[in-house]
Order: C-alpha cells, then structure tokens, then sequence
C-alpha cells in the first residue's frame, strides 16, 4: 500500500475548548459563562453534568503539553475562557491572562504552535443578563476582550482566530434552545449572528493592528436535497444552505449579506440590526479560515420534529437517514462531504488559506482505548482532504477533534471524541489507538492510501 504524502510544512494538530477542558470553572477570577448558567437548568445537560471536572487542564496543562509534545503534533488548537480573561465582561484579570500566557510558553518550549480562538461559547454570563448576542453591544465587549488578550499574546502568537462556529451560538444557543443561553428567539438568533459577525469584524481590527494573522472558524456541511427533481426539497436545501454557510462565508469573503437569505430573514428583522459600515468591518482582510467539518446534511421539505428548530423561516423540514454507518452521536460518516465543502470555498469564494480546524468522531471507544472506528473515520476524512488539495485547493493544516475527551456540551460526559481517553474519576490520560496512528501521519506527513 503506498502511501500519500501531504504537502511539504503542513500542519499537524489537535483542538480543544476551554468550557469542555479547562474545568476550575470557578478558581482565579473566572466566573460564570452561559455555559455555567445552562447547566444549571435541569434536563439542558445529559447526566445533569457540569464543566467540572472537564479534563482539568486548567491544572495539568504541562502534562498536556508533553503529552502532544510525545504524539509529535506541531500544533494545539485551544480556545481562551472570556470570563477568566474579562470576567463578567469587565475589567481584566491577570490571573487570568497569566494562565494562557503560561500555556503559550510552554507549548513553544516544546515545539507546538500556539493556535488560540477568542470564543468558543462561553460568553460572560453577565453580558448575556443584559441581551448577549442579541445586543450590538456585546460586538464591542468582545473587542475589548480581544484587545486584552491580544496584547498579552502577540509577542509569542502568530495570530488568532476570532470565533468558532458562529452558527452554533447564534442559532443553537437563540432559536432551537438546546445551548447556551437556551433561549428560543428566532429574532434574537439573527440579531446574533450579525453581532458575532461584527465582533469578529472589531476584534480583527485589533489584530491585524498588532500585525497578527486573523482567522475565523465556520461549521460547514453540504446540503443535500432528498429528492433533487423536487421544487420544495431543493428550496428547503436552498434556505438550509443560506444559514449553515452562505450567511457567513458571503460577509466575510465578498462583504455583503446574500440577497435570498436577507429575503428569508426578513420577517425576523434581520436586515433592521445592519448598520452602515459594518459589512465593511466584517469583511477585513483574512489570513486564513478554519472549517470544521463532521457529516452532511440531507434535507427533505417533509415535516419532521415539532419543537424550536435552528433553522429560522425555513418552514417544514425533515433530516431522512440514508443508508451509512453513524457515529455515537447519530451523524452519519461521510468523508466525501469534506471533500465537496473544500472545493466549494476554493471555487466559489475569493483565494483563502484553509485549514481543517475541527474533524472527528464520538464513539464509545470500548474498552476504552481500542478505537479503530474513530481511527479510520480520521483516516478516511484525510484521504478526503489530500483529493480536495490535488485538486488545487490551498490546505495547510488539520486539527483532529479533540485531543481528549471532554465536556460534550448538552451531552455532558456521554460522548467521547478524544484521541486520548480521560478517566474523569482519575484523570489519567492514555492515548488510544486512533492517537498512536495519528502520531505516526504526524510525523511522516503521509497516509496509507
């Protein structure tokens, strides 16, 4: 079997979260997120669990490190808790900064670049008392956090990434309710993702005024109408595809908001909290974009659960199950999807640096280390990858998802994805089979075909 070569300085890295990792939820100045708050809410999180422990790398980060260090990854993708850095949404704490400075430090001591996103969902909860995501004003909270956090790093960062999977926070935490803040507000959910575009749009204007490069992280999956000769199928893809990827991709690369999806988000007042200039700000010069990707989304105009849905003004819509394995999470595999999502950017989209910042699995990894199944859905989504950059897409880097297992948002601890098992009652750390693999194309920088 030959073996296929990734191209010369491609970067090789595992991701993380604060809220799922860190655990201390409460030590050194931090205080709570929206996360914290849900929790909280019986029946929001499996298990009635919490962001404790997490994998308390808040205190067993050197560990962490050396442990990369040992797997050979050139990189560590970690977000920064805003309510360590900022908490409540005021004032700075350096015991807060101080930690990430301490984790930077020692990532490059060892020889692991730093790659830290500003949010990952863990918005002050006191912000979210006076409207969130909801309000322009948090736009402007979070570029003053970047600021903090920006002039603590720039010296030993090369850049930073604003937001991760802005979808999830506007329309999971604001229209559908199963995360934080759990509200069910479809006005709310598109004021929100305008203010997260403008945050990312203010805070990168801090960072490229420190001469440091600026990302941004989306969630991207194709939309696949069940039926293709269907008017009704094909539209619903149409309105599923403006808000999974078209309502973030188009202000950020072409600097305006597309014309279907501003028509769609008309009844919710979309088009009432843009303000001149801000498509401006938004659609600042990117050194790169991330892409997380995990499973397609195939769609049918069939009504399908009744209750608040992420989709706003989409109107009736099912999910139909094909014919394909699925992870413990229920998403179906389907590497190919990462392929076609790469291709689309690259051909659709002004020239861009990519990186695959989020790919992985959840399965129940019994015995507990012995987990080929996650093993080849990382194998099959790199082969994936290696046909998008044959095909002229510019792809320097992946990031598996996660480097452990950890807090799985409203699934609390009952989904793994880690490539290191996590003895919550313990915290013992020991890598599984997928990460000795992973370890191994990490260091050659090549897959069996």
């Amino acid at each position: 079997m030959e073996n296929i070569a990734f191209p010369k300085g491609f970067l090789w890295g595992a991701a993380t979260a604060a809220f799922q990792v860190e655990g201390a939820t409460d030590v050194d100045g931090r205080t709570d997120s929206i996360w914290d708050a849900f929790c909280r809410v019986p029946g929001k999180i499996v298990g009635g669990h919490t962001g404790e422990p997490g994998a308390d790398h808040y205190r067993r980060f050197e560990q962490d490190v050396r442990m990369m260090a040992d797997l050979g990854l050139g990189a560590y993708r970690f977000s920064i808790a805003w309510p360590r850095v900022r908490p409540d949404g005021g004032a700075v704490n350096q015991a807060g900064l101080d930690f990430y400075s301490r984790l930077v430090d020692t990532l490059l001591e060892h020889g692991i670049k730093p790659w830290p996103t500003l949010y990952h969902w863990d918005l002050p909860q006191k912000l979210e008392d006076t409207g969130g995501w909801a309000e322009r004003d948090t736009a402007h909270r979070f570029a003053e956090y970047a600021e903090s956090v920006v002039e603590a790093l720039a010296d030993r960062v090369d850049g930073f990434t604003t937001l991760n999977e802005p979808w999830c926070a506007a329309f999971l935490g604001y229209a559908a309710g199963i995360h934080a803040p759990g509200r069910t507000e479809p006005d709310a959910a598109v004021a929100a993702v305008h203010h997260l575009l403008l945050a990312h749009g203010l805070a990168g204007e801090v960072i490229r005024g420190a001469g440091k490069e600026l990302g941004i992280t989306l969630n991207m999956y194709p939309i696949i109408p069940a039926d293709p000769s269907s008017e009704a199928d094909r539209d619903v893809a149409r309105r599923l595809d403006g808000l999974q990827q078209r309502i973030f991709l188009d202000p950020l690369l072409l600097g305006e908001y597309p014309a279907d999806v501003l028509e769609d988000l008309e009844p919710f007042g979309f088009s009432s909290v843009i303000h001149e200039g801000d498509l401006k700000t938004i659609s600042g010069p990117l050194d790169m974009l991330g892409v997380n990707y995990y499973t397609e989304h195939y769609v049918s105009a069939q009504p399908g659960e009744i209750g608040p849905s992420p989709w706003v003004g989409v109107g009736d819509h099912s999910f139909p199950r094909r014919d394909a394995p699925v992870t413990d999470m229920g998403w179906e595999v389907r590497p190919d999807g990462l392929t076609s999502v790469l291709l689309r950017v690259h051909n659709d989209y002004p020239s861009i640096p990519l990186y695959i910042t989020e790919n992985g699995a959840a399965y129940p990894d019994q015995p507990g280390v012995d987990d080929a199944e996650r093993t080849e859905y990382i194998a099959s989504h790199l082969r994936a990858a290696h046909t998008a950059i044959a095909a002229g897409v510019d792809l320097r880097g992946y990031f598996c998802w996660s480097l452990m297992d950890n807090f799985e948002w409203a699934e609390g601890y009952a989904k793994r994805f880690g490539i290191v098992h996590v003895d919550y009652d313990t915290q013992v750390r020991t890598p599984k089979m997928s990460a000795r693999w992973f370890s191994a194309v990490a260091r050659s920088n090549a897959i069996a075909s």
